[in-house]
């Protein structure tokens, strides 16, 4: 049998399905242009043997096996036999692959998928059903690509509370590199994106191949090379034991796994998985929010919100989210949380006074939830203590002074059901900023560890709640940044990148986020002056145009501002709606800056783009390296000006002055005269092609 060939923007993917066992990955990467793949067969043949889609040691893989698990008092080691296989090709479109293998001996058949789509972007998930009338326990399964010896650099991504998307860097050696989250969220320190490329890639350059698991709950990212030869990337669910033990015709489907590749570098390969979410169709337009938490916390004194909405309305925001505190009992983060009724002591009219008075002002509404979390100190918990995730003569440690609720319990899930229900109808909610601020500890359901079937109930009620209310927006948040990955993303409209709104920490934070996720489902808000956590003080132009390049909020009790403060905010966010068709549509890039102590990052569409050159820190040489700005078209030419207030104290070149026009081979190769700018300080740079 010839091997098979998906290709696509750039991209081939050679598949091996000869059998007898399942097909082999013989090469994922660059585009092999009009070859048949029977002429591909000498070449193939003598590579080292690349690993089966699930590697196991009867095929000859000896690091850690694809599927893993077991019957009580029985091992038998799975080899499969290849009963079915269908490929569906196009050339330059990509394709779709269907396995079907089964091992009578071990009881257990399998089905695999995988797809590349028309953006080069790959996708694989397997199912694996028990023939057998014992049940088997299923330990681990996960999907993997081979990457090829040249791939001598892992990059990927840890972080905290406030700092997520940190990256770490290091060689690509013999041995597995693992990053596993038990957190039953995402996580903080989740990677979100495991990276292989040659050595030393960038944004611009280098050959990179990446590996994103798109579920929610607890998972594993991992690189593995063993010394004869074969490399691979490889994500999934991780298992806790006894988590799943299928019977007899039961099943069990990994989380859709992501596979992406460039032949010059990060930017390329990010720009892939973008691609993926938006192939649905564009979002609605983003309207600029206005969130109160940073601005009143939990005082919710009606007069003080109204006049935060007129100031707000005034300045230009679209949408108005009453955070945190509007239900019962909610005076402070120790109680009430799981009681989802208005607190009719602080709302003796409802949420209506101030819901209608933001409409009539020309802004949507939206309100907070965190549906699936609890208090100890509700009456939820006290009417209902079995619905607590964990067990029952033990409850697991406390976070946040509150527990984590079972979803998968069926009693719990209909009354979350019911009430977000009510208050989504009630209210005609806009939107919805759906939080979850602890990690899962201890998680105990029927019995059994908790975390896959509180995930998948979780994306259920999101599912539902939207189908019953197809306008609805929600937004991920997870004490910032914690939930972020492509099984909530599919069913949610945006992320809240992290709970700094420092601008210094945001523009790296931000950045590194910005791999997976498009500018505009990541949330950007302008802070106030002093930031509440890092306690830094930033002047508001940093704060914009940092807030500029996502989709644009502003956390700050706007009552407290200045009118100088309010009109130039009001100035930032009028250009962010002109540029927004821009910012929400075009592709990312990021310039490899020499500067360590500046970023230069874009957007970039075909007749217009947005760049920032942003001043982080004290520039150590004297002179600044040249604007080299990136992704734009050697052979057009394009008018060059400056968008939006100049930063104060700024050394700036003529071509700040008055707008300059350039071939995109000047621009991209010398590029411009770089600005002198104070640390915390951003040059908006606005290019329209001639």
């Amino acid at each position: 049998m010839s091997p098979h060939i998906l290709s696509a923007a750039g991209v081939a993917l050679v598949l091996d399905g000869s059998g007898p066992g399942l097909p082999r990955v013989l090469h994922f990467g660059a585009r092999l242009g009009p070859v048949a793949g029977s002429a591909l067969e000498p070449v193939l043949a003598s590579l080292t043997p690349a690993p089966p889609l699930l590697p196991a040691q009867g095929d000859g893989w000896y690091g850690r096996p694809g599927l893993s698990g077991g019957r009580a008092g029985e091992h038998w080691p799975v080899r499969w036999s290849l009963d079915r296989l269908d490929v569906t090709a196009t050339p330059g479109a990509g394709g779709t692959v269907t396995v079907a293998a089964s091992d009578a001996r071990a009881g257990l058949a399998l089905e695999s998928e995988l797809a590349m789509d028309a953006r080069g972007l790959v996708t694989m998930r397997h199912t694996v059903t028990n023939t057998a009338a014992s049940p088997y326990r299923l330990e681990g399964l996960t999907c993997s690509l081979p990457v090829p010896p040249r791939a001598g650099e892992l990059l990927d991504f840890t972080g905290r509370w406030a700092m997520e998307k940190a990256p770490q860097r290091r060689a690509f050696g013999f041995g597995v590199w693992s990053r596993e989250s038990r957190r039953g969220r995402t996580g903080h320190d989740g990677t979100g994106l495991l990276v292989a490329g040659t050595g030393g890639f960038g944004f611009r350059s280098g050959e990179v191949w990446g590996v994103h698991a798109g579920w929610s709950g607890n998972h594993l990212h991992h690189a593995e090379r063993l010394p004869e030869g074969p490399a691979l990337l490889a994500a999934g669910e991780l298992l806790e034991p006894g988590e799943v033990v299928l019977a007899q015709g039961e099943s069990y489907r990994t989380p859709r796994v992501f596979f992406t590749w460039s032949g010059g570098g990060l930017d390329e390969a990010s720009g892939r998985l973008h691609d993926h979410l938006r192939a649905e169709g564009p979002l609605p337009v983003r309207p600029v929010t206005l969130n109160n938490w940073e601005a009143t916390y939990f005082d919710h004194g009606l007069d003080r919100l109204l006049e935060l909405a007129e100031r707000a309305a005034a300045a230009g925001i679209e949408r108005f989210v009453l955070d945190d505190g509007w239900f019962r009992h909610r005076r402070d983060d120790r109680a009430g949380l799981g009681d989802w009724y208005v607190d009719e002591d602080v709302w003796p009219d409802g949420l209506h006074p101030l819901a209608d008075r933001v409409r009539k002002l020309g802004m949507q509404f939206g309100l907070w939830f965190e549906p699936e979390m609890v208090n100890p100190d509700s009456d939820l918990a006290r009417e209902h203590p079995d619905w607590i995730l964990g067990h029952a003569e033990r409850l697991p440690p406390p976070q946040r002074n509150q527990q984590v609720l079972d979803v998968a319990r069926p009693q719990a899930y209909a009354y979350l059901l019911e009430r977000l229900d009510t208050l989504v109808g009630e209210y005609a909610l806009d939107y919805i900023k759906w939080d979850h601020n602890r990690d899962i500890a201890e998680p105990v359901h029927d019995g059994a560890p908790g975390v896959h079937a509180q995930t998948e109930a979780a994306y259920r009620l999101i599912d539902e709640l939207r189908r019953r209310h197809p306008g609805l927006e929600i937004e991920s948040c997870s004490s910032g940044g914690a939930r972020v990955d492509y099984g909530i993303l599919a069913r949610t409209d945006r992320v809240w990148t992290s709970d700094s709104n420092d601008a210094l920490d945001r523009q790296a934070i931000q950045r590194w986020t910005g791999l997976l996720v498009p500018p505009e489902r990541l949330g950007c808000h302008v802070g106030a002056p002093k930031d509440h956590g890092s306690g830094r003080r930033l002047p508001l132009a940093f704060r914009a145009a940092t807030a500029l390049f996502g989709h644009m909020g502003v956390e700050w009790d706007l009552t407290s501002a200045s009118e100088a403060e309010l009109q130039e905010l009001a100035t930032w966010i009028a250009l962010h709606k002109r540029l927004r068709p821009v910012l929400h549509a075009g592709r990312v890039v990021r310039a490899d800056h020499p500067d360590p102590s500046a970023l230069l990052h874009g957007v970039v569409t075909p007749e217009g783009s947005v760049f920032a050159f942003v001043q982080l820190t004290t520039r150590l040489a004297i002179g600044p390296d040249p604007l080299r700005l990136p992704g734009l078209d050697p052979a057009a030419s394009y008018d060059v000006r400056v968008a939006g207030p100049l930063p104060e104290g700024a050394g700036l070149p003529g071509w700040t002055a008055a707008p300059v026009r350039l071939p995109g081979s000047v621009l991209g190769e010398i590029g411009l005269p770089a600005p002198t700018l104070r640390p915390a300080s951003a040059l908006v740079i606005e290019v329209e092609r001639a």
